[in-house]
């Protein structure tokens, strides 16, 4: 059902165009979304709901006076340019792009539809806008981390796991932030300054992660920072599932993960930018340019630890952690 043209995730309830059309002669405006999480991921059925909520805060409800086409690429490269051609036409009037790669295979195809991207790092690196403040085409959006948020998590990782001597950040550079180089200089540094020595894990397949970490679970002891990347997003629960087997101790970007057996996370709030996104959308609909709205950071973090996990791991989570935590998962 990838290519289901109206889901209930946006909305609560199923419409169709016609019933959508038939409400008081209506427009309906069309909205694309190339998502980077399969179709029954839980925690993107939320964030499509928290989008849809702002969109209703704002008087556009979908099945009524908006409808929205859905392209679920769950972290499929190959697929990916093929959905972004659809959505492109259909001719809808906006098309939001849930990562990076979903946003560059949208441009790819068009100058003049206009795109709002949401989870992406370094928009300007990979030449999606001119600047933050002024975008200057026809893509603008919502930031969900930048490059200092590295020396956050590997400050978290020692904080937590004071034993680690070397540490890994894993991705993939087909879908990470400028192939994962956006990350890696303030990475490389933070490690420095932590004593930590560094390594570089860049993984194309299940193989490759599962290799990656089982080196890291031999002396001396390793830990591992998964960069913000669909990659790693979509393969979540093998990394899991592999830290907990090599004892290794790992920080995620976002809460999503230690909800599924994750050791601990810092990162911004999913919900809320795809809530911020929707106020650009109506301003969109309403006859803003795209070039005329500023690129947005988060505004709203989480942490989140799983005290179960840290306890299978043989660390005790320290009182720096709980009191700063949002959540705590047993």
């Amino acid at each position: 059902m990838r290519r289901r043209e109206f889901i209930a995730g946006l909305g609560g309830a199923v419409a169709s165009p016609l019933a959508a059309r038939a409400q008081q002669g209506e427009r309906v405006r069309r909205i694309g979304l190339l998502t980077g999480v399969s179709e029954n991921d839980r925690e993107g059925q939320a964030a499509r709901s928290a989008f849809a909520q702002g969109l209703a805060d704002l008087g556009w409800t979908v099945g009524r006076n908006v409808r929205v086409d859905v392209r679920f690429f769950a972290g499929n490269t190959d697929r990916l340019q093929t959905f972004a051609k659809e959505l492109i036409d259909i001719q809808p009037d906006l098309i939001i792009a849930d990562t990076a790669p979903a946003t560059a295979a949208l441009q790819r195809e068009t100058l003049v539809i206009p795109i709002v991207f949401v989870l992406v790092a370094d928009p300007v690196g990979r030449g999606f806008v001119a600047s933050l403040p002024r975008p200057g085409g026809n893509i603008t959006g919502f930031i969900d981390a930048d490059e200092s948020m590295m020396g956050k998590w590997l400050e978290l990782l020692i904080e937590i796991a004071p034993r680690v001597k070397r540490a890994a950040v894993m991705f993939n550079p087909d879908t990470a932030p400028g192939g994962g180089s956006y990350f890696l200089t303030s990475f490389e540094a933070a490690a420095r300054s932590f004593k930590m020595e560094p390594m570089i894990a860049r993984v194309h397949s299940e193989a490759e992660i599962e290799a990656v970490i089982s080196s890291l679970g031999r002396e001396p002891p390793g830990g591992l920072v998964a960069m913000p990347d669909a990659y790693m997003y979509v393969h979540r629960a093998l990394i899991v599932l592999l830290a907990a087997r090599n004892n290794v101790p790992a920080v995620y970007w976002t809460s999503v993960i230690p909800r599924a057996g994750g050791l601990l996370s810092y990162g911004a709030e999913l919900g809320d930018i795809f809530r911020r996104a929707a106020l650009y959308v109506d301003r969109i609909l309403r006859g803003a340019k795209p070039a005329d709205l500023p690129v947005q950071q988060p505004v709203k973090f989480e942490m989140a630890v799983n005290f179960k996990t840290a306890k299978a791991l043989g660390l005790t989570v320290p009182r720096s952690i709980l009191l700063r935590a949002d959540e705590v998962i047993d």
